[in-house]
Parts: structure tokens; sequence; C-alpha cells
């Protein structure tokens, strides 16, 4: 299954070689040219068969994961963040190391072991280690070293109502929505880019944009979801099982409100459910493109996602098929003339 494929994938930022010849390998008899920049970024191009605008879909291939920074004498491993993760998220949970896949479990002190006012705190970072089963440092040394990265262990799986879960739904569900697009014939020109470093400061998509020069571009995303008890309805970003969502604005842009509503319109022509992002917290790579050469017009569009760069993460795979549907009808209207620059 190609959502399984691409979230059991490796790919931390910087380190996206694994995923990016996954996505390859799924793409390369769709487009008629597949290429990587010298920053890493997967670039496919679909010429199509008449005029239209130039349209970029993208997604980025990373994944929030973490970096081996020393070695104790003892053999466990300190480590480093790479993107965005909450510290209360990583004690006890099985993590896989470099391209060896070396595995290994976060750990601390036990709780009997500290005190009661510690046990009130989530563990700080710099008090987690990694154990990989070595006893000394030269032990631990023969199977890795500082720099290595490490990535959840979590596999995929169906469970519920229709739901899936698993470690790099962010931004994996977007890429598995361009691979699933990349499939599709259209008359106009479309370009499908598969970024890099995203979560360490959307670093791959100002590149593509510039060497691209879209007319337009929508990022497909996975995005928060807080449905859960506890959270205010106001402060809901999203929810599960309600469709795509369409941002209004966050840290890193304005969305267009143009594209927006186009997106609205074909929603509600196609039958497609689809919701508004509530909330302005994060980013994502149309902070970046939409300001590449005279401006972009940039618009989000993303899957809900449960528990976003956590360990495991949940999203409704009705959602995704909707999001499919609605990439692709959107493309669709464009090559019709919908949607004027």
């Amino acid at each position: 299954m190609l959502l399984k494929r691409l979230t059991e994938a490796t790919g931390p930022s910087g380190f996206e070689d694994e995923i990016r010849q996954v996505i390859y390998e799924e793409i390369r008899d769709h487009v008629d040219r597949v290429y990587t920049d010298s920053m890493g970024n997967l670039i496919a191009e679909k010429d199509g068969t008449g005029l239209g605008p130039k349209v970029m879909l993208c997604a980025h291939m990373d994944e929030v994961s973490l970096m081996i920074s020393y070695i104790e004498e003892d053999g466990l491993l300190r480590f480093r963040h790479i993107g965005g993760i909450d510290d209360r998220v990583l004690l006890a949970k099985p993590v896989l190391i470099g391209e060896g896949r070396i595995p290994g479990v976060i750990g601390s002190l036990p709780a009997h072991l500290t005190s009661s006012s510690d046990r009130e705190k989530p563990v700080p970072l710099d008090r987690l280690r990694i154990d990989i089963g070595a006893s000394t440092r030269e032990e631990a040394l023969a199977l890795v070293c500082p720099g290595d990265w490490a990535v959840f262990a979590t596999q995929y799986e169906p469970f519920g109502q229709g739901l899936a879960k698993s470690k790099s739904f962010d931004d994996r569900v977007g890429c598995a929505v361009l691979v699933e697009a990349c499939k599709q014939e259209y008359q106009m020109p479309v370009v499908f880019a598969f970024t890099v470093q995203e979560e360490i400061g959307l670093r791959g998509a100002a590149p593509v944009a510039y060497r691209v020069k879209p007319d337009l571009a929508l990022v497909l995303e996975g995005t928060l979801a807080s449905d859960i008890p506890g959270t205010v309805v106001h402060a809901q970003a999203t929810a599960l099982g309600q469709g795509p969502a369409l941002s209004l604005v966050d840290s890193s842009s304005i969305h267009s409100r143009k594209l927006r509503h186009h997106l609205i319109e074909v929603a509600q022509a196609q039958n497609i459910p689809y919701q508004v992002r509530n909330t302005t917290a994060g980013g994502n790579d149309a902070g970046r493109i939409h300001t590449v050469h005279e401006g972009v017009m940039t618009c989000t569009m993303s899957v809900p996602c449960r528990y976003i760069h956590a360990p495991s993460q949940v999203i409704s795979l009705d959602d995704y098929n909707n999001t499919v549907r609605l990439t692709v009808e959107f493309l669709r209207s464009v090559e019709r003339g919908g949607l004027e620059r």
C-alpha cells in the first residue's frame, strides 16, 4: 500500500535519500521527466497536451527525527531534535538509528529512583538517552556514531473506523496525494515537487519555486487535528473525518483567498467534504513559495492528523481519499480555464 511504503521509509530532514527513492520509483513511469536538484528536492514534470498556467503541487519528504550527539562511556546515546518534537512524547519510545536501522529505545532513570517532584514534570531532553544494548562507548561506536539520525520505529496500521496510524504522516500523506495525482493525465503543464528540509525552516521549497517559476502553487500537507477531549471547539484546528482542510493564515504566509475560494467551489461542485483550518500556528512550504520572483499565488490544503510530530500519528483514510479527489478535480478545473490569474 502506498501510505505504508511512504510512511515506513526513512527521511529525516537533510537525509531524505530513502524516501526520495521510494517516490521516484512510484512516479517515474507517469511523468515526462524527473530529476533531483542540488538541495535534494525531487521534481517531476508533466508537459500536458495544451496551453494553460503552470501549476506546481508541493509536499515535503522529510520527517521530524533525532540526531545522535554524543556517546557516553556506558554506551548510552545523547541526542538532539531534528525538527519540532515535544520531549513529553519521547520517553520509552523505540527508534531505528541510521542506514543500518540499529534498534534502540529512549529511556531515563526509572520512577522509583527519582524524587516525587521530578515525577510530576516531563523528563527534559538532557536527561533522556537512547539505549542500544551497548555496555561501553566502544561497543556503541561499533554500531553508531555522532551525527547518525534516528527515526521512530512505528509501522503503518489501519485501525478503528477508517483510521490509520503511523509515523511521518506529516508529510508523507501529502507526498501520497501528489503521487496519486501524478498518475493522471493533464492538458496543462503540472510540476510535482517533493521538497526537503521543511521541518527545519522550509529550506527546500524556495529553490524549487525559483527554478520552476509556477503561475500558481498548491501545497499538500498533514496538519494538526486537535479533536480530542479537553480541547475547546474554537481551538480545534481541524477534525478527523470532515475532509481536507484549507488554510487561511499561519506563521509563514497569508494564503491566497482567490485560490482557496476556487478550491471551495470545486469541492462543492463535486460534493467533496472540506473544512477550514481554524488556527494560525505553524507554517509550511507555502511560506517560501509565495514570495519567489514576482510572487506566486499559493494556498495550502492539508489532511488532518492527530498527534502530529509524535511517534504515532493518526489520520482518517476518508480525509486522505477526499484530498486526492479534490486535488485532481482542482487540476481539472484549472485546465478547463476555471481559474484566471
